[in-house]
């Protein structure tokens, strides 16, 4: 136990040199046109390009026809397709205009040298799409010291929330948006991510990432970034999970056997369940809230249990979907909080489980070693990256200042 104490400790305590310069911003100044040079606008992968690309042997009126014999509807697919290309069109233009370098990649073409090139990146798409950008704005891929801001447009406010996003009003007003960025009418806005760090890995094996838009393994263009523990070796996952990281068997219906161990605790408590979501504060008004919200309904049930042990009429004037509103709003917390919320998904509590008691299934945390005790289980970063996390696998997450996303906030 001692030893497996230490190995952790090791690993949380150590800060590779690669990130010492990271906390330098890289400001736009006063005349920003002397600082903004270069913008990296990342395409959101419209279904259409997806369809082409998977049936790329087929000419345009094969693929239609292939579409529409699924009862799929190929002319929405289309009319999204522009709409998303025509706001993509003004963001590229507006910044042209003020005389600002751009280039367009998508999740296919996006490339660690684009990346580095760039002085903003600008995501064009929804929170998936800006996701993805913020994922490869990482310390660990921008080894050039850079720590390059990330602003996104909302290409389909209509059908997309885009919480990560400008307002939706400057989806419209795409210029209004550039030339605030431009003259600096902004305020900076840091949101924590999570650092994943493999424990005792094998440093002749290197993890191999799958993307799981595309359900393949996926090229890495760097080395992980490796620190060296008592016991073993360690790898820092190139990618920082901007919403959460969630671990759990891949088939939905397997139980989940995980280890964990909370903010170096002696206590190691075994669980099983649908698996383990780590969330930040940016990540809470998403897959956070969705499995631990409650409904009006939830809320109507325990206040008719409640009645039944208080004196009649003492409950009348509480509203119950207010209440149950208060109470999904308190799940969410703030994107540059520094802690992590964890949540153990449909924790089995009969019985031996977990083992010992006394886990809360949802709490607050600086930082969570998980142990592994799947099957086919996957370590899954912000629902796009997963690695192999079966039975032996261990990590520690953890939120680091200096690898937040530095992002913008603009008034409504």
């Amino acid at each position: 136990m001692f030893q497996l104490n230490q190995l952790i400790r090791n690993v949380s305590g150590f800060k590779p040199v690669l990130l010492q310069n990271i906390t330098k911003l890289r400001h736009f100044g006063t005349n920003p046109r002397e600082k903004l040079r270069r913008v990296l606008v990342v395409s959101k992968l419209t279904r259409l390009e997806f369809e082409k690309i998977r049936e790329e042997r087929l000419s345009d009126e094969s693929l239609e026809q292939m579409i529409r014999d699924r009862g799929t509807d190929y002319d929405a697919i289309k009319y999204y397709h522009q709409l998303h290309k025509t706001v993509e069109e003004k963001v590229v233009q507006s910044f042209r205009a003020h005389g600002i370098e751009v280039k367009v990649v998508n999740r296919i073409t996006i490339h660690k040298d684009a990346l580095q090139w760039a002085d903003l990146i600008v995501p064009v798409g929804g929170d998936g799409t800006f996701l993805l950008a913020a994922g490869r704005a990482s310390p660990f891929f921008l080894s050039n010291g850079k720590k390059t801001p990330v602003v996104g447009f909302n290409s389909d406010p209509r059908r997309s929330e885009g919480r990560l996003m400008l307002p939706k009003q400057y989806s419209k007003h795409v210029g209004e948006a550039i030339e605030k960025i431009i003259g600096n009418d902004f305020r900076w806005m840091h949101r924590s991510r999570i650092r994943t760090t493999l424990v005792g890995t094998d440093t002749n094996v290197r993890p191999s990432p799958m993307d799981l838009h595309e359900f393949h393994s996926q090229p890495v263009e760097h080395k992980e970034v490796m620190s060296t523990a008592r016991n073993g070796k360690s790898r820092i996952l190139p990618y920082l999970a901007l919403n959460e990281v969630f671990i759990g068997e891949m088939l939905s219906a397997r139980v989940s056997h995980l280890h964990l161990r909370i903010d170096q605790s002696e206590l190691v408590t075994k669980t099983k369940s649908s698996g383990l979501c780590v969330s930040t504060g940016t990540g809470s008004t998403s897959w956070l809230t969705s499995m631990n919200r409650l409904s009006t309904n939830n809320v109507k049930d325990l206040m008719e249990i409640i009645k039944r042990r208080t004196a009649p009429g003492a409950l009348d004037s509480i509203d119950a979907e207010s209440v149950s509103q208060e109470y999904n709003d308190d799940l969410v917390f703030a994107p540059d909080d520094p802690r992590l919320c964890y949540s153990i998904r449909e924790q089995i509590c009969v019985g031996v489980w977990p083992n010992p008691k006394g886990l809360e299934s949802r709490g607050f945390a600086k930082e969570i070693f998980v142990k592994s005790r799947c099957v086919d289980a996957s370590l899954v970063i912000d629902g796009s990256i997963a690695y192999n996390f079966n039975d032996g696998a261990r990590a520690l997450l953890e939120v680091y200042p200096e690898d937040s996303l530095l992002t913008i906030d603009m008034d409504d």
